[in-house]
């Protein structure tokens, strides 16, 4: 099962690192937050990446070019040029780089990758934020109810949007203002290929219409994660994910290398 991961935005509430560089590329522990996110889903066995790129693409293909010699020995013999690689042991990603447009919306970029999903179930979050999400769970979870959409819903900070339930089935999806009951759109999605009915041009926002008309006609249905998510929107949030990993409580970090 493929991961589509968003990675297109401006992210000009976090300007003062954005300026620079996308921001799944802003470090935490000195590592990208897309390296964060990916090893969440490799953990549990999904190893298979589509990154969504627009503002500044070029620098997360820049990294991901040179990831395999960053992470190896290297012996370099400056009369010939020749470089001798001591092979190291690598994780076994396969991460697909498209180039989904610089303006394009969250859901235009999903309806962009059509071509690479259509026939199959696949995942999908944003370049933003961690958890510690079991993804096996939520996708048998997702398995279970044969519903084309689910969603992740966490309790944060009453700063965010939020769901109306009727049991796990999502009756009402609004991202702004948050509803009393404090669940929001922590990302981590499992869809079918019928969400791109749902999706029409680049200008689709995917938590507009998408998910409001999935609600409405009871196609989308809610993985409630009760444990930690955080996102990265403020140099606040980023401090913050910062502190957890030099403090050794980055409850994210399922994995067990660095």
């Amino acid at each position: 099962m493929k991961v589509v991961i968003l990675a297109g935005g401006y992210g000009t509430r976090l300007s003062e690192e954005t300026i620079a560089k996308p921001k799944p590329m802003v470090e935490i522990g000195g590592k990208p937050m897309l390296w964060h996110i990916m090893n969440i889903f490799w953990t549990h066995g999904f190893n298979e990446f589509i990154i969504a790129l627009g503002y500044k693409g070029e620098t997360i293909k820049e990294f991901f070019l040179h990831y395999y010699n960053y992470q190896t020995d290297l012996t370099v013999f400056l009369e010939t040029g020749e470089v001798s690689v001591s092979k190291k042991n690598h994780k076994n990603w396969i991460v697909h780089l498209v180039d989904t447009g610089i303006s394009t919306m969250t859901g235009g970029r999903v309806q962009r990758l059509q071509n690479m999903l259509c026939e199959e179930t696949f995942m999908l979050t944003y370049g933003d934020g961690v958890a510690d999400v079991n993804i096996k769970q939520l996708v048998e979870f997702h398995k279970s109810h044969g519903k084309i959409a689910t969603v992740t819903a966490v309790r944060p900070a009453a700063r965010f949007g939020g769901m109306k339930f009727d049991g796990n089935r999502v009756l009402e999806f609004k991202e702004k203002p948050q509803t009393e009951e404090g669940w929001v759109n922590g990302g981590f999605f499992v869809f079918e290929p019928d969400i791109f009915r749902y999706l029409h041009d680049d200008s689709t926002i995917l938590e507009g219409d998408p998910l409001e008309n999935l609600a409405r006609d009871g196609q989308l249905m809610a993985y409630k994660h009760e444990n930690f998510w955080q996102c990265m929107d403020t140099i606040r949030d980023k401090q913050l994910l910062e502190n957890y990993w030099q403090s050794g409580n980055a409850k994210w970090k399922i994995w067990n290398d660095d």
